[in-house]
């Protein structure tokens, strides 16, 4: 059991912690959450000794093992194999003992059967496996691999560890979407205690059990995943907020008989009596609410079906091909998941549709004023650090104002102080932020995002996804952040196997195939041969379906101005009958063109039902 009493922690003179207490119970799983820069990171370095604490005590069990990631592998000849075997030190020196005495390697055997050391390897690979590595891969040398899959098999080397309390510090931003997948499935089996910080609430709703709040400089545990907490934390804050604002009630009321009857004497001493209880009274601080975080993508004008048109197409590097067979066509109002394992040609896809690759072979067809926004990881990292994201728009935007420049800044979150400070001193979320507002600042057509949700909280990442909602242009994404996924794509493109084609499944199926890729896949019963449309025509009928929405939409909207309007009583004085006809044909009008549009929605509806079913 872990157990945290009334800590304080302060860097340089800020406290961080102030009499936080939790109690952790063995074998929990626990996401801990809190505000960027709130100290998580640092209560785990508490936790594991590396600071010493101001006050209070941090407690484990004698003799208990603490893991996590601290650094990626270094990149030595040593087999990624091999190096997760090592992570387990106890069964490295039992197997390195070379004693000649009987009772010696008897007890040696015997603690090797204790801690399943035969089975290690296959365990180890296991983990591996899960973690993107394949078989061939597993027996390579670190140095074959780049910073980013070191820290994967820095990661298999701490769970093939299995401490007795596992430390996690957002894992997921370095794997893709299958490793998050096993990593989550890992985890909720994992035999001992484990506490991960992370912002991917699927991980948080579907591994852990709790979640630990840093708020505040304190700590507070609810029990369940991350949805009921969010729920809970509601409900507690609109209590507090009644309480603060009936006490405030109380207190003005009082104060208000001080102040009218403080002069008069026979009123003196039961307002100095109300004026001693308002000193005296404890109060209730109202739950300041988070500054709302938002993204504010400019709209782009509308081009015509398809934006992109590719046919036969084959990409790849210099004369080595990576995709073929590639038929793919991207609407305007596309929103599109690219699923897949790395390696695959995920970011092959995105760099040939961004322009950043050439066509080898077949053709491609792109609308003439095609503006492509791209954001990948990679791209915050060459974010110049010694300039200010205010200087960075200056040189995109020469001769704009600056008020313009601070209002697109603060439009993504970054305020007057973010705006002057060098992107060097700035957190992984506001350079986050920052290359999104540069991906986007032309007001693209099409958005292709690579793994944008890594260092951003969850307050930024649902902003993301009410962004993206309202973005009038074609989103391509790539990430590892289910709960994204699910609320943003209509529409999966399975990347394997050298092509590209749609996955027709939903994502939880998708979920589901990756943790068992074993089970087979469900064969349906044989049915008469139907003649199935082609995918460019489903693709048409899929875009028939939404326009048909929007006229509804649009004609819902207008019917609704309308009846405001002839709800007015003015409309109806003899002066204005005259007017009042014509608003009342109008309304008319609209009521048969919305009967109109309904049906068409329908009939549209009813035929791509149809057309994906055959």
């Amino acid at each position: 059991m872990l157990r945290i009493t009334d800590i304080s922690y302060s860097v340089s003179g800020r406290p961080l912690l102030a009499g936080a207490t939790a109690v952790i119970p063995d074998g929990h799983k626990v996401g801990l959450i809190g505000a960027n820069g709130a100290g998580k990171t640092t209560l785990f370095k508490l936790i594991r000794g590396e600071l010493v604490l101001d006050a209070g005590e941090i407690t484990l069990p004698s003799k208990a093992k603490i893991g996590g990631v601290a650094q990626e592998v270094p990149a030595s000849a040593t087999s990624l194999l091999e190096t997760v075997l090592a992570a387990d030190t106890e069964r490295a020196e039992l197997l390195a003992d070379t004693t000649q005495d009987p009772t010696r390697i008897a007890e040696i055997q015997t603690r090797l059967t204790d801690i399943d050391a035969w089975s290690a390897e296959a365990r180890a690979s296991a983990i591996l496996k899960g973690l993107g590595f394949d078989n061939a891969e597993q027996h390579m040398p670190c140095s074959d691999f780049s910073g980013g899959w070191r820290m994967r098999v820095a990661l298999a080397a701490v769970l093939f560890a299995q401490p007795d309390l596992l430390l996690l510090d957002e894992p997921t931003n370095y794997l893709d979407l299958e490793g998050s997948i096993w990593l989550e499935a890992y985890l909720a089996k994992y035999p001992h205690t484990v506490i991960i910080i992370s912002h991917d609430r699927g991980l948080l709703n579907r591994a852990v059990e709790g979640i630990l709040h840093l708020e505040e400089k304190n700590l507070t545990f609810y029990s369940g995943p991350y949805d009921q907490f969010a729920r809970q934390r509601a409900e507690r804050r609109a209590v507090q907020a009644a309480m603060a604002k009936k006490q405030q009630a109380r207190k003005d009321h009082m104060q208000s008989f001080v102040d009218r009857f403080k002069a008069k004497a026979s009123k003196a001493k039961q307002a100095q009596s109300r004026l001693k209880m308002i000193e005296k009274m404890d109060m209730i601080a109202a739950p300041e609410e988070a500054a709302k975080r938002v993204f504010t993508f400019p709209e782009p004008e509308e081009l015509s079906p398809p934006i992109i048109n590719i046919e036969g197409g084959s990409t790849g590097y210099g004369e080595t091909t990576v995709l073929s067979k590639l038929d793919l066509r991207i609407d305007q109002d596309d929103r599109i998941a690219l699923l897949g394992k790395n390696g695959q040609g995920k970011s092959t896809l995105s760099k040939l549709l961004s322009d950043r690759l050439p066509l080898m072979t077949g053709r491609m067809g792109r609308s003439t004023k095609l503006r492509i926004g791209y954001f990948a990881q990679h791209q915050v990292d060459e974010l110049i650090v010694n300039e200010t994201p205010l200087q960075h728009l200056q040189t995109m935007r020469p001769g704009v104002l600056g008020s313009k420049l601070r209002a697109k800044l603060a439009g993504f979150g970054l305020g007057p102080d973010q705006a002057e400070t060098e992107v060097g001193r700035l957190s992984g979320g506001q350079k986050a932020r920052l290359s999104l507002l540069l991906a986007t600042l032309d007001a693209p057509h099409m958005l292709i995002l690579d793994e944008p949700t890594n260092h951003l909280d969850i307050e930024s990442r649902e902003a993301l996804v009410e962004a993206l909602t309202n973005y009038t242009g074609a989103v391509i994404l790539v990430s590892h952040d289910m709960h994204l996924l699910s609320l943003v794509a209509d529409r999966l493109w399975l990347v394997s196997d050298g092509t590209v084609k749609p996955y027709d499944d939903d994502l939880e199926t998708y979920r589901k195939m990756l943790l068992n890729p074993e089970r087979p896949a469900k064969v349906k019963p044989v049915a008469p041969k139907v003649i199935k449309p082609s995918r460019d025509a489903i693709l048409a009928m899929r875009s028939e379906a939404r326009k048909a929405e929007a006229r509804v939409t649009k004609l819902n909207e207008m019917r609704d101005k309308l009846a405001k309007k002839l709800a007015d009583p003015a409309l109806y004085e003899d002066s204005k009958i005259g007017e009042m006809a014509v608003w009342q044909k109008k309304y008319a009008e609209v009521m048969d063109a919305l009967d109109r549009a309904e049906a068409l929605w329908m009939q549209a509806l009813e035929k791509l039902e149809k057309a994906e079913a055959a």
